[in-house]
């Protein structure tokens, strides 16, 4: 049996990346995972064939919304719990980026950010929370990003919903405490996924550089974080764990 046998995790954008590894890990743990896509039919799919193969996960199901659909988003989480009955950990996970410096930065650009980044784990989390409440308790964790506490160049608006993020998780864990509900944000610093793989080699190096391991972070190194908190974090709430590498303080 797992630390995790017998709850139910919902994952938004888990067909890839740190999405991906999240799945994994709970699954690994003994976990029922719904791993939700918006696009990535293929990658989702067989990362659920992998957990079902791998025998120690519960349930796997796939789920394609576009978390910046209110109604789609919405409904994901209410077909959630009617599906298993039960949702114990909400990880809200999707995100995109459109980088550009500020004066370039279209209204599109901010909007499409804002959307997938933000937007979306207002709809998610929302619907969550009165089953949540009804059934005595639960555990919502929010991806948030080491950008978010530092500031970056050509990302106002990806540092704007990341850190919107952060404030969303202390407010909303003072407002959750009392239903028992723990509400935490993991910030990762620069991490070895597609999103890192279009920066050119050269950028690379610099972060590289910047960073006191001097290495990027490993998608895996995420999930782990994020399991600790499912798993040991029941007196930790309204917090923001970064995995950085050291690279912010």
């Amino acid at each position: 049996m797992g630390a995790l046998s017998g709850q139910v995790a919902v994952i938004s954008g888990a067909s890839r990346g740190i999405g991906a590894a999240i799945a994994r890990e709970l699954g690994a743990h003994g976990a029922s995972v719904l791993i939700n896509f918006a696009n990535s039919a293929g990658p989702a799919e067989a990362l659920a064939q992998d957990l079902r193969d791998g025998g120690g996960a519960g349930e796997v199901l796939t789920y394609q919304a576009d978390m910046t659909d209110e109604e789609q988003a919405r409904g994901m989480v209410e077909q959630a719990f009617a599906h298993f009955g039960q949702v114990d950990i909400l990880i809200n996970n999707a995100a995109i980026t459109r980088d550009r410096t500020f004066r370039k930065l279209t209204s599109d650009d901010w909007r499409r950010v804002i959307d997938t980044n933000l937007n979306s784990v207002f709809y998610a989390t929302h619907s969550a929370v009165p089953h949540l409440i009804e059934q005595g308790g639960g555990k919502i964790i929010n991806i948030s990003s080491i950008v978010a506490l530092s500031g970056n160049i050509g990302q106002t608006n990806y540092t704007a919903a990341k850190g919107g993020l952060i404030s969303f998780t202390k407010s909303l864990a003072l407002e959750l405490a009392r239903y028992k509900i723990l509400v935490n944000c993991v910030a990762p610093g620069f991490i070895a996924t597609d999103m890192l793989a279009v920066v050119p080699d050269n950028i690379k190096e610099q972060i590289t550089n910047r960073i006191p391991l001097r290495r990027f972070g490993k998608p895996e190194e995420i999930a782990k974080a994020v399991r600790f908190l499912c798993v040991d974090g029941d007196y930790i709430t309204g917090q923001t764990i970064s995995v950085n590498g050291g690279m912010y303080m």
